[in-house]
């Protein structure tokens, strides 16, 4: 397993870590297979999407704020109940086939980190399978 740090800069963020994935396989030394991506954390997730407009990330973050507002009677005390209801309907893990030591993503796809209780430092966990 291989481990890549995070840091977000606001509240409510997307980071394409796709990039730094594909350097995880390499440091893997994974040829062909597949990959399980997951966040270690209650309140962000990781998902697969478009990277070629930013405004697809834009347009989900948008949605879940009018989904799961961050001010609502949410019984939660420490306050950030709607991140963990975000993350759970984004997910912790995603997974990805690797072939010839590439992932294997869509011409729009990458995937991101998705914050929502920042900013942060936080933690990617990325085995080979």
């Amino acid at each position: 397993m291989k481990s890549l740090s995070v840091r977000t800069r606001s509240h409510t963020q997307f980071l394409d870590i796709t990039r730094e994935i594909q350097n995880l396989v390499s440091e893997l030394g994974m040829r062909s297979g597949m990959l399980a991506v997951f966040v270690p954390h209650t309140t962000a997730g990781v998902t697969i999407n478009e990277n070629a407009d930013p405004d697809v990330t834009a347009d989900i973050a948008s949605a879940l704020e009018k989904a799961v507002p961050w001010k609502a009677a949410y019984r939660h005390v420490e306050g950030n109940a709607a991140a963990h209801v975000k993350a759970s309907m984004v997910g912790s893990s995603v997974q990805i086939i690797v072939e010839d030591g590439k992932l294997q993503l869509g011409t729009w796809q990458a995937v991101y980190f998705c914050e929502f209780d920042g900013p942060r430092s936080r933690k990617v966990w990325v085995q080979a399978l």
